[in-house]
């Protein structure tokens, strides 16, 4: 882009441009292209500028509860290598039956980053589910890994000697939609995804929200039936306590006196009309979730993502239908993106904050 279509794009002035220019050429993150002359041949040549994808690399991790997905990427987030770790469950008297060891974490991270056969790495982002101190690089507390307080971002920077970023796993999603995907072209927009637990990234007026505390977004905590089932965060009837993917596979369990392992298993009983109606019922709930988003934001996008849209088909429908009755006035024209995006995508998110890090520290 010439720097006058970097202005017509920010709103800025010729002079702010090249003010936010000048220090990126210098660090070799922008290059100057050969002058162009106009269409017309009239006026001066103009002299588009790129990023030099390759100038740095990153690396991004998602953590789950049982492997780390890792991918290598250039400045614009393409990515050039991934690969896929598992790691070792630990389960401990009195916690929960996921929790994973951080120090096995941590040292298979360094093993991974390690592993990786590029020089120039100029950081490593890292997306982690739960309440997440992005600013202080610790996991308050992660239900799905069973973390409290885990310094994450400093024991891992100490091991592998790189700056590391952390961030809640959705909203390390919505930074690379922000940036590299579907809502490049919005002020305003909304990640929700829905697996095992039930995630919201918010963006307005062209920023994050991070909220005073950090923990903006936590739709899956939004409380819907007072009188429903207790959430592991200790509150009852949130959206998570109805519709999360444990929550789904034991409902299915129930109705069919047979264990259903995971939304596979679910989705082969999806013949039977009480299967599909406990997909259908958290159609709904998914359903006046996004509309309480759009009620409050009214953004112009919403994306739906997450491990549950494999039975999309199961229930589209009465997730649409809640979201119309629900959403109030003009703010049902938001437009709804059903978007799949594998653990590669959520570590993509993470190389993503690690690429604005980046930058942030000049």
């Amino acid at each position: 882009m010439t720097r006058a279509a970097i202005g017509d794009v920010t709103g800025f002035s010729p002079a702010a441009v090249t003010k936010a220019v000048r220090p990126l050429l210098a660090a070799g993150l922008l290059r100057e292209l050969p002058e162009q002359w106009t269409p017309s041949g009239a006026g001066r040549p103009a002299v588009p500028i790129r990023v030099e994808a390759d100038r740095a690399f990153l690396i991004g991790i998602k953590i789950t509860s049982d492997e780390l997905v890792g991918v290598v990427t250039d400045l614009r987030a393409d990515v050039l290598e991934s690969r896929h770790v598992p790691l070792p469950a630990l389960v401990r008297p009195g916690h929960h039956a996921h929790t994973v060891d951080p120090d096995d974490v941590i040292e298979t991270i360094g093993a991974l980053v390690a592993d990786v056969s590029r020089s120039r790495v100029a950081g490593v982002g890292i997306a982690v589910s739960g309440d997440v101190d992005a600013a202080g690089g610790v996991v308050r507390f992660s239900p799905l890994l069973g973390w409290r307080g885990v310094p994450l971002a400093s024991r891992v920077s100490s091991l592998i000697g790189l700056p590391v970023s952390i961030a809640n796993d959705v909203r390390a999603l919505t930074v690379a939609e922000q940036w590299f995907g579907v809502g490049i072209d919005c002020a305003s927009f909304a990640v929700i995804t829905v697996g095992t637990g039930v995630g919201c990234g918010l963006v307005v007026a062209g920023d994050i929200v991070e909220g005073a505390h950090g923990v903006a977004g936590e739709l899956g905590h939004l409380p819907v039936d007072p009188s429903g089932p207790l959430c592991h965060c200790g509150a009852t009837g949130c959206v998570e306590a109805l519709i999360g993917e444990p929550v789904l596979l034991d409902r299915i369990s129930e109705v069919t006196s047979s264990p259903v392992p995971t939304l596979a298993d679910a989705l082969a009983l999806a013949d039977s009309p009480r299967v599909r109606a406990i997909f259908a019922d958290a159609g709904a709930v998914l359903g006046r979730a996004v509309a309480s988003v759009a009620n409050l934001l009214g953004p112009q996008r919403i994306v739906i993502s997450g491990e549950l849209l494999a039975a999309y088909d199961l229930f589209d429908d009465a997730m649409q239908a809640a979201f119309d009755l629900q959403c109030f006035g003009a703010a049902r024209e938001c437009e709804l993106v059903v978007r799949p995006l594998e653990f590669e995508h959520w570590a993509r998110g993470a190389a993503s904050v690690a690429i604005s890090q980046l930058l942030a520290r000049g």
